[in-house]
């Protein structure tokens, strides 16, 4: 059975994501570092030391053919689709084969633009209409994952 796994630090969807994840019967792990410990009734919470990448890596390694993770990062996202795994963002947006690869092009140009001195515009606030659509993109996700459907999304 597939599990979902938390990239915690900072995630604004943990509850939602637990509450669905119940729905399917699947197992919910939060990762976060020690300056971020998150507990939640319904999860399991791992914690790693503080470090760059720290919680990228102990996830990366946990993750499974079929898993599910929760992650705004894209680098891990790509990982996790090279482990045969399911990435979503928590807006809902499901990283594909399709999609990473501009993804982490847009991140290199932006950061490249910060090292040159240049203001890169921060994400906007967030809405309840995010959570409508993460919650819609996740549960569609889990239907999919759980039914064994290898045309995901």
């Amino acid at each position: 059975m597939p599990k979902v796994l938390v990239d915690a630090d900072g995630c604004p969807v943990i509850d939602l994501t637990i509450e669905i994840a119940k729905d399917y019967n699947l197992h919910v792990i939060l990762i976060c570092d020690t300056s971020h410990r998150i507990e939640r009734e319904g999860a399991v919470t791992v914690l790693v030391d503080k470090g760059n990448d720290a919680v990228d890596f102990v996830l990366v390694n946990r993750v499974e053919k079929g898993d599910i993770v929760v992650t705004q990062d894209y680098g891990l996202a790509a990982m996790v689709l090279a482990k045969k795994g399911y990435a979503i963002n928590q807006n809902g947006l499901v990283y594909t084969m399709d999609n990473i690869d501009r993804l982490l092009h847009i991140r290199h140009i932006s950061k490249k633009a910060r090292r040159s001195g240049n203001r890169v515009k921060g994400p906007k606030k967030r809405s309840i209409e995010d959570d409508y659509k993460f919650a819609h993109s996740f549960t569609r996700l889990c239907e999919n994952v759980c039914n064994n459907d290898n045309n995901v999304m």
